[in-house]
């Protein structure tokens, strides 16, 4: 089983129509929607963890750029600086995973990298700017 988190962003002309769903009829694909927003005459933004066989994963990512959906490895990782960390838990109340909680009794702000979905809605949340966006070293496709 090949599985890997994409960011897919999609154009006005495409958000009504169901491609995503195709990828699971045409290649055997299965997906998690982990975060998602439809901008109005603008465009849509999926973060999915795709899954199925190495050889339908190639062909699914095929499709979708077909399709004029720009697809993007979610190859970065969502990093939190510790120093410049005030524990004031505004990125808590924005993170739709739980990977960003506090920790009880010490009021501390805590991480999990493995709940983290890189929606970035931490990014702007965070008021000292300890959440950030760095380029991953891994590579997916």
């Amino acid at each position: 089983m090949y599985s890997k988190i994409l960011i897919l962003r999609f154009p006005h002309t495409v958000v009504r129509e169901p491609i995503v769903c195709d990828l699971v009829k045409k290649f055997d694909l299965t997906f998690t929607i982990l975060n998602a927003a439809i901008f109005p005459r603008k465009e849509g933004k999926m973060v999915l963890e795709l899954s199925g066989s190495k050889s339908g994963f190639k062909q699914g990512v095929k499709y979708l750029r077909e399709h004029h959906i720009h697809v993007q490895n979610a190859a970065q990782d969502v990093e939190m600086d510790e120093k410049k960390c005030t524990q004031c838990g505004a990125c808590t109340a924005v993170c739709p995973t739980n990977a960003l909680s506090i920790q009880r009794p010490e009021m501390t702000v805590v991480f999990n990298r493995q709940k983290c979905s890189v929606c970035e809605l931490c990014v702007p949340a965070c008021p000292t700017r300890a959440m950030s966006v760095k380029p991953s070293s891994q590579s997916f496709f």
